[in-house]
């Protein structure tokens, strides 16, 4: 399994989530449905995101704003921008054994591989969290 393999899955999944975070209103940035906001699920996407690039890509995460700082719509298309850029850049380097080798992170051992299909499980679930809420969420705005 190499880069050029994985990537093009993943890059059909990650496009469609952008688009979906794109086109979003950015009134909609507060509605929240129990204690989860698009806001928050859209931060917590690039997160984790990150988190995954180090533990199972050895790319150690940059400096990134706070959910408190990271205010508008384009701030966090711009954090999930970097995101996804960064765990690219991790995913390129990899050879073909590394893909399938486990590596030990605070979630258990996983290959990269393995990590990568969690990530696209992931991404698809806060997807639906996002459409849920949008439909039944209540705004948290002042």
């Amino acid at each position: 399994m190499t880069y050029q393999t994985v990537v093009p899955i993943w890059n059909a999944l990650r496009q469609r989530f952008t688009a979906t975070a794109t086109a979003l209103p950015e009134e909609d940035l507060s509605l929240s449905l129990g204690k989860s906001s698009i806001a928050s699920l859209l931060y917590h996407t690039a997160e984790v995101e990150y988190m995954f690039a180090e533990w199972f890509f050895g790319k150690a995460k940059p400096e990134t704003p706070t959910l408190e700082s990271t205010t508008t719509l384009q701030q966090l298309l711009d954090l999930l921008t970097a995101s996804n850029d960064q765990l690219d850049n991790a995913m390129k380097v990899l050879s073909e054994q590394q893909w399938t080798t486990p590596v030990e992170s605070p979630m258990g051992v996983s290959t990269p591989l393995e990590a990568v299909g969690r990530l696209m499980y992931h991404t698809g679930i806060h997807a639906g969290q996002i459409s849920l809420i949008q439909k039944n969420g209540t705004s948290t705005a002042s």
